[in-house]
């Protein structure tokens, strides 16, 4: 690229961190590793790294200073009533589902998005921040070069690269390492057709242009073993604002399939990988308001029986599932998936309509979460588990914190975080 940053400076700028930051306590949230560590480990997918997640848990306070040190600003206030980054400047948000079934009853709560201080989107000021702390330092950059390949030792260690840069030949000698850094391969359709065929039916491709796989693959010529390269975050906005978690999502089927009130990329998933991504959000006249991701009504009728022939679910099957739904929402429970009693009410107020969430229709966003397996200080590993010397990876190039559930910020917090101990670990000497 002609510069730093990548799909960071495109992103809203969140930063997953925790444990009981400066900017947690300004706000007047309490928070440990251990309940970060709970909450993670219950929320990234059936296999994660624990020793990972230890460890961002851990130094995850430390992070967040060396952030603030770096020039990165966060506004010591909090936000409420959005997932991933607030439309203001403020610095706290809930980020994650950390406050909603089942999650809020295996970890205390507590908001982890730390967004920088820039209305609406905190990427860019995020990398620019960074960017110039490596300016300001000894480092030297190169950008507009193409890394075609690695040199290897006959002993297998990994020497320099081979790059081009407008047209010429050049060949790097690493003194230390050399770190992949290249972002994950949501771009290239022949390895999403491998290893994560879904993701090629969501409208977007969370993404820069180099978010092609190019560096996991020049990691796998180099002898580096990959891991849960099927693993995808799907995002599905449909609760912004808020106040839509008091609407059921249902399938072709006519029946609910999660808790509404969760975070959006546990409900982009679950309409995805387990219902076809065949989705819609129903509502009454009471709870109606225009989402901000959202434009196609798939249907409206005056009774839950108009509503059900709109959408052509099988006879009987909405009827039932609202029946089942306002008669225990009355009561402000939830027995079937335990959604927060703040957002439950009847939903039999006519007129009844359908916000339309399959994938034709909706904003599903997606990226990789799969690539190069790595340890705790970056180096990637082979097959058999042994590190490739003078190998690093980080960001999406490599399998991080998330490895199968996503809350908002883990990218740009993981990559950061151990980013910066593979750079300690390639430091020669």
């Amino acid at each position: 690229a002609g510069g730093g940053g990548g799909t960071s400076a495109m992103s809203g700028g969140v930063l997953y961190l925790g444990g009981g930051t400066a900017l947690q306590k300004a706000c007047g949230f309490e928070d440990t590793p251990e309940e970060m560590f709970k909450y993670l480990m219950a929320s990234t997918g059936l296999a994660p790294d624990e020793k990972k997640i230890r460890l961002y848990c851990e130094g995850s306070v430390a992070h967040f200073d060396w952030l603030c040190s770096q020039g990165v600003p966060f506004k010591p206030t909090y936000y409420h009533g959005t997932s991933g980054e607030p439309p203001t400047d403020d610095g706290l948000v809930w980020s994650g589902a950390e406050n909603a079934h089942p999650f809020n009853e295996i970890a205390r709560p507590a908001p982890r998005g730390h967004v920088p201080e820039v209305e609406h989107q905190g990427g860019p000021l995020l990398m620019e921040r960074l960017c110039a702390a490596v300016d300001a330092s000894p480092a030297r950059v190169a950008a507009n070069h193409l890394c075609t390949a690695l040199y290897q030792r006959s002993d297998g260690h990994v020497e320099g690269v081979a790059a081009t840069a407008f047209g010429e030949e050049r060949r790097i000698r690493a003194r230390g390492g050399v770190i992949l850094t290249t972002g994950g391969f949501v771009l290239n359709d022949d390895m999403l057709l491998k290893h994560a065929p879904l993701a090629l039916r969501c409208g977007m491709r969370v993404a820069a242009t180099g978010d092609d796989g190019s560096g996991i693959r020049l990691g796998v010529a180099a002898g580096g073993a990959t891991i849960h390269m099927d693993s995808i975050s799907i995002s599905l906005p449909i609760t912004q604002p808020w106040r839509l978690k008091r609407g059921i999502l249902v399938n072709r089927q006519g029946q609910r399939f999660i808790n509404e009130d969760t975070y959006y990329g546990r409900l982009g998933s679950a309409a995805l990988l387990h219902n076809d991504g065949q989705a819609f959000l129903i509502v009454d006249d009471g709870v109606f308001e225009k989402p901000e991701y959202m434009e196609e009504v798939a249907g409206v009728g005056e009774t839950p029986a108009e509503l059900e022939k709109a959408l052509a679910l099988p006879a009987g099957s909405l009827q039932a599932t609202l029946d089942l739904y306002n008669r225990h929402a009355e009561q402000g429970v939830d027995p079937v998936f335990n959604k927060s009693p703040e957002y439950l009410e009847p939903l039999d107020r006519p007129p009844f309509g359908a916000f339309d969430c399959t994938t034709e229709k909706a904003l599903y966003a997606v990226f990789t979460l799969g690539g190069l397996h790595t340890d705790c200080e970056g180096r990637v590993l082979d097959p058999e588990g042994d590190p490739i010397s003078g190998l690093y990876a980080a960001g999406r190039s490599s399998s991080g914190i998330a490895v199968g559930g996503y809350s908002s910020g883990l990218s740009l917090g993981d990559g950061s975080f151990f980013g910066r101990r593979a750079g300690r670990s390639a430091i020669p000497g």
